[in-house]
């Protein structure tokens, strides 16, 4: 197989938030099968514009409201800018010139169990971070079932040391979130689970959304959101 540009090596550096170096950078394949369409582009410019509208508070709608429901928002609005938005366009630009980089947020909302969600379409920049380095490495050691509540553990760790340590709060908080997504794991694929069907159709599509969405205070919890997010908001919608 031919060797990947420096062109091209340059631009999985600067100008993909992926992981899957390999992928991007293979020259005997191409994303002809995977070319964006117009809605998805579209989709991604109103995210792009909505997160603004969240960021910057352009109609005062949080003007008179908590800090806290200011930090929900400002968090909503990066998320829509950034993983719902640019990155999306970036997954655009490089699939129209054929080149493999799948959205790193892949429709999240159209899941059809946990195991899908996290699986397949939250993230999967990190989703293939932690899958290749810490997953496949623990299965031998620890079997499928330990590696996924070791990893998902990890995560919950490593989440910890970005939320919990700068506010000096909420300390484990984010760790039991990615503990009840392994044990929301565990749950779907468990004979209950298959006999109530937590795996697939609409069954699975609410169970996944419950899961993800119930705890999600613990993972974004409020000294996170009070002392750093919303001095991040105040100090943009200054600008």
């Amino acid at each position: 197989m031919p060797a990947a540009s420096a062109a091209r090596h340059t631009a999985y550096l600067l100008l993909w938030p992926g992981m899957d170096a390999a992928v991007f950078l293979a020259t005997d394949r191409t994303a002809s099968n995977n070319r964006p369409t117009r809605t998805e582009c579209g989709m991604a410019l109103l995210n792009i514009g909505l997160g603004f509208i969240l960021l910057r508070d352009v109609f005062g709608l949080t003007k008179n409201f908590s800090p806290l429901l200011v930090g929900w928002s400002g968090m909503v609005g990066v998320m829509l800018i950034l993983h719902f938005g640019l990155f999306q366009l970036l997954s655009c630009f490089w699939r129209a010139n054929e080149i493999d980089a799948k959205p790193l947020m892949n429709e999240p909302a159209r899941s059809t169990s946990l195991a899908d969600l996290w699986g397949n379409r939250w993230n999967i920049a990190f989703r293939d971070l932690m899958h290749r380095f810490l997953f496949k490495p623990l299965v031998p050691h620890f079997g499928a079932r330990g590696a996924t509540w070791l990893g998902f553990a990890i995560s919950g760790m490593i989440h910890d040391v970005v939320m919990s340590v700068p506010p000096n709060g909420g300390y484990g908080q984010p760790t039991l979130f990615f503990l009840i997504q392994a044990a929301g794991l565990m749950l779907e694929r468990s004979s209950l689970g298959r006999t109530l069907g937590l795996g697939r159709g609409w069954r699975g599509w609410l169970f996944a959304m419950l899961v993800l969405i119930g705890p999600s205070p613990l993972l974004l919890h409020r000294p996170f959101v009070e002392q750093i997010v919303v001095p991040f908001v105040l100090a943009v919608r200054s600008l």
